[in-house]
C-alpha cells in the first residue's frame, strides 16, 4: 500500500516548469507541470551527463536537458532517439489540486545515484597520488 506525501499545490509548479523536492538521501526529485496541467516526477538528473532536468524546458510530455538539449520523456524517463538512457521516474498523484509523491519511492528509489563531477573541480575532489620528495 502506498503512503502518499503532499508536496505542493498544482499551481505552485510553474506551467511548463518544475519544482525540486529535496530528499534525505540521494538527488532531488523534479516535479514538472505541462501546459495541460499534467504533473510528472523524475530524478533531477539527465541520464547523459547528469544535468539538472528541473532547469530544462518542458514541452508536451517531455523536458529538454539544459546542458546538451537531450529530450527526456516525462512519463517514462526515457531519452528520445537517437539518444539512449533513462532517468528514474516517481509515482505522482493529484487530488483536489494537491500534488502527492509516494513516500517509499522518495526514501528508496535511486538514492545511490550522484551527479558526475567534471571540469577543474574533478581534479580537486579526486584523490591525488602521493609524491615523495
Amino acid at each position: 500500500m502506498n503512503r502518499w506525501i503532499a508536496i505542493c499545490r498544482v499551481e505552485d509548479i510553474p506551467v511548463l516548469g518544475s519544482r525540486r523536492v529535496a530528499r534525505d538521501q540521494g538527488l532531488d526529485v523534479a516535479v514538472f507541470r505541462n501546459d495541460r496541467n499534467e504533473v510528472f516526477a523524475l530524478l533531477d538528473r539527465c541520464p547523459h551527463k547528469g544535468g539538472p532536468l528541473s532547469q530544462g524546458i518542458v514541452f508536451g510530455t517531455s523536458v529538454a536537458c539544459p546542458l546538451h538539449n537531450w529530450t527526456i520523456g516525462l512519463c517514462t524517463g526515457q531519452a528520445a532517439a537517437p539518444d539512449e538512457g533513462c532517468t528514474p521516474t516517481f509515482s505522482v498523484k493529484v487530488e483536489n489540486g494537491d500534488v502527492f509523491l509516494d513516500a517509499n519511492e522518495l526514501a528508496t528509489q535511486a538514492t545511490d545515484l550522484t551527479r558526475p563531477i567534471a571540469g577543474p573541480l574533478r581534479r580537486v575532489l579526486s584523490p591525488l597520488p602521493l609524491v615523495e620528495g
